[in-house]
């Protein structure tokens, strides 16, 4: 069984060396049995509970416990998880500050792998299964939306994924916002984007509170992924997925690579949500999801492959945004089980 948590998100481009472990300590109840993941901020374990049973414990480093914006973080996403509630998201049991002033996190323990690595291994997908997976995420993002969040940080290594059952389980509320949230709430600067930038909507790269719209671009982007084991952009750093994401139009979906071919209608829906404009996109995620289960419940013609267009010379980004508040690095992206946002 693996397990990802919530909100973990790798410090740097190598996973940290940590001479940490609260092995074996109880912790609010919480026998920690196996550190399973760890990040620049917390460390995650597999834990026992005598009423809860085997469930996963993220706890805040040690150094980090007077550190008041790393505090904030680390609440606010145990406090988002219990604001919503769904059964394709991940179940928040308890949070607070422990006996030993440790801050934890405890959430149930879910069954399956990572989308990420599932996909990796048996990608592409049967678009039937690709549109039950973006079914389930959909419906959990919009219970986030009701509850004016936004995720922010949508992508299969935040989900997962039970291929006995196809049940998918909704991870991470890291980095989400609150949308009623004041500026002075913000716990991010201003000129500074959040998440991963393969995945993350054109909009959010100015730095500004994005809308739910951004989330439906992520679901795109992964539901581009999890079709043709390609993204719509294909930059090799992040300077040039910045430029490509302002001033590039994704890959068509039939063109991601060679000898793969859709329906017209499965590219036409999956374009529409990646549309630069939040605008032109879907009107929520709900929509985008019922428009996807239809293409592929009802395909017509196949799409006909575009050529490739090259890229222009990439200049630098126009935007004061250029600094990007993830510390992880945007293409470094983690095998491990956990990352901290």
């Amino acid at each position: 069984m693996h397990r990802r948590l919530a909100g973990e998100r790798n410090a740097s481009y190598v996973r940290p060396v940590s001479m940490e472990s609260l092995v074996g300590l109880m912790l609010a109840g919480y026998t920690l049995r196996t550190k399973v993941g760890e990040g620049g901020t917390s460390t995650v374990y597999r834990a026992d509970h005598a009423e809860h049973g085997t469930v996963a414990v993220k706890v805040l480093r040690e150094k980090l416990r007077h550190d008041k914006t790393a505090v904030q973080r680390f609440l606010r996403e145990a406090q988002f998880g219990q604001r919503v509630v769904h059964p394709n998201i991940v179940r928040t049991i308890a949070f607070g500050q422990a006996e030993n002033d440790r801050y934890y996190l405890a959430i149930d323990w879910a069954a399956g792998e990572l989308l990420e690595k599932y996909a990796e291994q048996h990608g592409p997908l049967p678009s039937a299964e690709v549109a039950e997976i973006i079914k389930q995420l959909c419906a959990a993002v919009q219970a986030a939306h009701d509850a004016g969040i936004v995720h922010r940080d949508l992508k299969p290594e935040n989900v997962m994924y039970d291929p006995a059952s196809h049940h998918v389980m909704l991870l991470d509320f890291g980095i989400a916002a609150d949308t009623d949230a004041s500026p002075d709430q913000r716990l991010t600067r201003a000129g500074f984007f959040v998440g991963t930038l393969m995945y993350v909507a054109p909009e959010a790269l100015s730095g500004e509170l994005v809308g739910p719209a951004a989330d439906q671009y992520s679901l795109a982007t992964i539901a581009y992924f999890l079709l043709s084991g390609a993204l719509p952009y294909i930059g090799k750093t992040p300077r040039e997925l910045f430029s490509q994401l302002l001033t590039q139009p994704p890959t068509l979906l039939s063109a991601a690579k060679p000898g793969l071919q859709f329906p017209a209608s499965v590219e036409a829906v999956v374009m529409k949500a990646l549309s630069k404009a939040p605008k032109d996109r879907y009107a929520g995620v709900t929509e985008f999801a019922a428009a996807l289960s239809d293409a592929v419940a009802n395909p017509g013609p196949m799409a006909t492959a575009a050529a490739p267009v090259a890229p222009p010379p990439i200049a630098a980004p126009p935007t004061p945004a250029a600094a990007v508040e993830q510390s992880g690095g945007l293409l470094g992206k983690m095998k491990g089980l956990f990352r901290r946002g």
